[in-house]
């Protein structure tokens, strides 16, 4: 938040799954981090505990962006897996069809918890031809072999890290012909060969999840779509075989991030795939982690439709500290509403005290250095967020004392508390700082082929307000700054303002006039 350069200065510090130890942050390129998240399977609605892990990946995104980093973030959508085929082939349709509306369902969840959209959301069907070359490419090195059916396999005693991520015990695994997994999502108890690519059965090819492929035609093994997706846009970005940042929930250590170490690290001759791993602990209910099965999954859209406030949701989500299980009760809802509405009445009285004519002493500079100096501490040691909200609410109480005592905020002291709370977003709807998107300098599209309209669903016109935003950085690396005026002036006719930061990146955000 002080607005250190991050090439002088990266102070978080994060746990490490894979060392099991709170480590420095070292970006591979000096003030660049590149971060892949674990997106949803959309083959039902995400649940508020999927989103728990999506919002402290966006307090981290965010986070870093305040840091003075510049974050290339991809979160995938998993649109081909077991349980989308079951699924899609009950109801008699293809899982195109299928699986649209949730995703759709997803962006709008998305965007009513203030999430920021990641840089790219890559479709696991739209890369198929990356996960047949990372195939071959794996069995070209011999770390597989075919089953009878055609379907390839991953052999785990051939990459001797295999096991490290979630710390299995290499003496209890099963390997070879007689210990290999074909289904998606299995325990550390059943360690074995896993599968890359499933032959096609005549349920795939009735609902469109067949690929032909030099060995065989099938679909890939859920596990092998991050990898190849990541690498994939890696490459297309010019940042190398490497990430800095691999986040996803607790659940997902084993199996699928351990199977995407060894395909990854096995394909590109690398000893990592993602230099850190973070994972978030469940939210429960009521003691209880959501499932189906115990008939207590809660969605966003549900509490939405209960009059939940999304800047309350996340208050109460970021109460608890990322790697420590949550549970989610009517008490704990309603009291995080609470604090929610003192914010936003602080915030409310902050803009309406006025500021102190420049140069005047008011014990509020003393306040802003206290929130930034506090809340930044905590952001960088492990995003601490619990501990930045109790900065944030000390704040609160010490600029109502200032405000009685008819102290007024400087222009800095206001920017201070907003830099705060635009990192947590926790206000209530309608008040604080408007959400601000970032633009990452390699992805932007030629303005030939962008509307010069913004869509009318949010989630597309913030992805188009951030793709004009890339294109205008381009033009001015052309020096084409006739261009790049002009995209300018289109934006700010849309309703977004446009900034350049002395990382290259370009910030957008909705104007709040």
């Amino acid at each position: 938040m002080s607005g250190i350069p991050a090439a002088v200065l990266v102070a978080l510090r994060l746990h490490n799954t894979l060392s099991r130890r709170i480590e420095p942050l070292e970006p591979i390129r000096t003030g660049q981090v590149s971060m892949y998240t674990c997106g949803p399977t959309i083959w039902n609605y995400a649940h508020i505990g999927n989103f728990r892990t999506f919002l402290f990946e966006d307090l981290l995104r965010r986070w870093l962006e305040a840091s003075g980093l510049s974050v290339f973030h991809i979160m995938n959508l998993t649109d081909v897996d077991d349980r989308i085929i079951r699924e899609a082939s009950t109801r008699g349709t293809d899982i195109r069809s299928f699986t649209e509306p949730f995703a759709r369902a997803f962006f709008e969840d998305r965007d009513w918890l203030r999430i920021r959209p990641a840089h790219v959301y890559p479709r696991a069907t739209d890369f198929i031809e990356s996960m047949i070359a990372l195939v071959q490419g794996l069995m070209d090195r011999g770390f597989t072999y075919q089953g009878e059916d055609g379907s390839v396999y991953f052999a785990i005693d051939r990459f001797p890290a295999y096991g490290r991520l979630s710390q299995l015990d290499r003496r209890e695994l099963k390997a070879g012909a007689s210990g290999r997994i074909s289904a998606d999502e299995y325990d550390k108890e059943n360690a074995q060969d896993f599968v890359l690519w499933k032959a096609a059965r005549p349920e795939d090819e009735a609902v469109g999840a067949a690929w032909d492929a030099p060995f065989g035609r099938g679909r890939p093994g859920w596990h092998l779509e991050c990898s190849a997706m990541g690498l994939s846009l890696l490459e297309r970005e010019g940042l190398g075989p490497v990430l800095d940042i691999h986040a996803g929930g607790v659940d997902l250590i084993f199996p699928h991030h351990e199977d995407e170490i060894a395909q990854s690290c096995a394909y590109t001759g690398e000893p990592h795939f993602a230099r850190i791993w973070v994972h978030g602990e469940f939210l429960n209910v009521r003691g209880s982690k959501m499932s189906k099965r115990f008939g207590n999954i809660t969605t966003p859209r549900d509490l939405r439709e209960d009059g939940v406030d999304p800047g309350a949701l996340r208050l109460l989500l970021f109460q608890t500290h990322y790697r420590q299980k949550l549970d989610l009760t009517d008490d704990g809802l309603a009291a995080a509403r609470e604090g929610c509405r003192r914010l936003g009445e602080f915030d409310a009285r902050l803009r309406r005290s006025g500021l102190r004519p420049a140069g005047g002493e008011s014990e509020f500079a003393a306040w802003g250095r206290s929130l930034e100096q506090k809340a930044g501490e905590a952001l960088d040691d492990d995003l601490n967020a619990p501990e930045a909200v109790a900065a944030t609410f000390q704040a609160l109480r010490d600029g109502n004392r200032l405000l009685d005592q008819g102290s007024l905020p400087a222009e800095a002291d206001l920017a201070a508390w907003e830099r705060a709370i635009g990192v947590l977003d926790i206000m209530p709807v309608g008040t604080g700082a408007a959400a601000i998107l970032s633009a990452w300098p390699g992805q932007g599209v030629a303005a030939g082929e962008l509307p010069e309209s913004p869509p009318a669903i949010p989630a597309e016109a913030e992805a188009w307000a951030m793709a004009w935003a890339a294109a205008r950085s381009a033009a001015k690396g052309r020096k084409d700054y006739k261009e790049a005026d002009r995209i300018r002036a289109l934006l700010a006719g849309a309703g977004w303002e446009l900034r350049d930061t002395r990382d290259g990146r370009a910030e957008v955000r909705r104007s709040t006039g």
